[in-house]
C-alpha cells in the first residue's frame, strides 16, 4: 500500500512539473552549470548519432546484401559458365569421337566398297576374256571346219574307197575319234602312243589325220627305220629332237605342200621316182586306220 501511495505522489509530482509553464521549464544554457552543460550536449550528440546510425547501417548492410547478391551471382555464373564449357568440352568431344568413328566408317565402308568394285571388275574381265577365248576357239573351228571340207572337195576320185573324215564333228569328238583309231595303227611302233599328236596336227591343219601315219608306215616302217633322228617319212633329209615336234612338221608340210589328202599327183610329187608303188601303199595304209 505504501508502494501505491509513493508510485501516485510520483505520478503527481510528474503531472505537476509537465504542467509548469515552458519558460520556467527550459532553463538557459548560460544558467547551467558548464559540466552540465557539457553533459546536456554529450546526450543530444548521442541521441542524434542514435538517430544517424540506423540509416547508416542500413545502408552499410543493403550495400554488403548487394555485394553479397552480386557475388553470389557471380559464383553462380561462373558455375553455369564452368557447367557450360563442360558441356561445350564434352559436346566437342563426342563430336570428335562421332567425327572419328564416321571417318572410320567411311575409310572402312569405303575400303570395302574399293574392294568389291576391283573384285567385281576382276570378275567381269575373267567373264569376257572367257568369253573371247570360246569365241576364238569357235571361229578356229569353224575355220578348219572349212578347210577341211573344201580340201575333201578337191580330193582324187581314187581316194574316195578310204571315207571322208567328218570335221564337222568339232575339235574334242574329232580329237577323241583320232587319236584311239591313229593309236591301234601305231601300237607296237615307235611313234606308238603319239596318235593324238597327229590328230591334233591334222585338226590345226585341216588334213585327213590318216595321211601323215600310212605315209610314215611306207618310209619307214612306223619310224622302225629311219635316215635321221626322228624322221620316220623320208622328208626332205630333216632331223627332229622328239617325235611331237616331227609329227607337227610334217603334217603341216603336207597341208601347205600337198593338200588335204593323198592325190596320185601328190604321190607324183613326193616320191617321183616311185609313184605308182608308193601311192598304192600309202592309200592302202590309209584304209587300214
Amino acid at each position: 500500500m505504501e508502494q501505491g501511495l509513493a508510485k501516485g505522489k510520483h505520478t503527481a509530482a510528474h503531472a505537476r512539473h509537465a504542467t509548469m509553464p515552458r519558460a520556467a521549464h527550459a532553463h538557459s544554457a548560460q544558467g547551467m552549470p558548464r559540466a552540465s552543460a557539457r553533459a546536456h550536449h554529450a546526450g543530444v550528440l548521442r541521441r542524434v548519432s542514435a538517430v544517424l546510425i540506423v540509416p547508416v547501417i542500413a545502408f552499410a548492410a543493403g550495400i554488403a546484401g548487394v555485394s553479397m547478391q552480386n557475388n553470389t551471382g557471380h559464383a553462380e555464373d561462373a558455375v553455369t559458365q564452368a557447367q557450360v564449357s563442360s558441356t561445350q568440352f564434352a559436346s566437342a568431344t563426342t563430336h570428335e569421337a562421332s567425327s572419328s568413328s564416321s571417318e572410320q566408317f567411311i575409310l572402312e565402308t569405303g575400303a570395302t566398297r574399293n574392294l568389291d568394285s576391283t573384285i567385281s571388275e576382276v570378275q567381269v574381265a575373267e567373264e569376257e576374256a572367257r568369253i573371247a577365248a570360246e569365241e576364238a576357239e569357235r571361229q578356229a573351228e569353224e575355220a578348219a571346219i572349212q578347210q577341211a571340207q573344201e580340201a575333201q572337195s578337191r580330193k582324187s576320185s581314187a581316194a574316195v574307197g578310204i571315207g571322208n573324215v567328218d570335221f564337222s564333228v568339232g575339235h574334242d569328238a574329232f580329237l577323241a575319234e583320232w587319236t584311239a583309231r591313229i593309236d591301234a595303227y601305231l601300237a607296237g611302233s615307235p611313234l606308238a602312243g603319239h596318235g593324238a599328236d597327229f590328230a591334233q596336227a591334222a585338226w590345226d591343219n585341216g588334213v585327213d589325220p590318216r595321211w601323215s601315219p600310212a605315209i610314215s608306215c611306207t618310209e619307214s616302217g612306223k619310224g622302225s627305220v629311219c635316215f635321221a633322228p626322228y624322221n620316220a617319212w623320208g622328208w626332205t633329209g630333216g632331223a627332229w629332237s622328239n617325235w611331237s615336234s616331227a609329227i607337227y612338221a610334217h603334217v603341216a608340210g603336207l597341208a601347205n605342200g600337198y593338200g588335204h589328202t593323198i592325190t596320185y599327183a601328190n604321190a607324183a610329187r613326193y616320191c617321183p621316182p616311185n609313184t605308182d608303188h608308193w601311192y598304192n601303199t600309202t592309200l592302202s595304209e590309209m584304209a587300214k586306220i
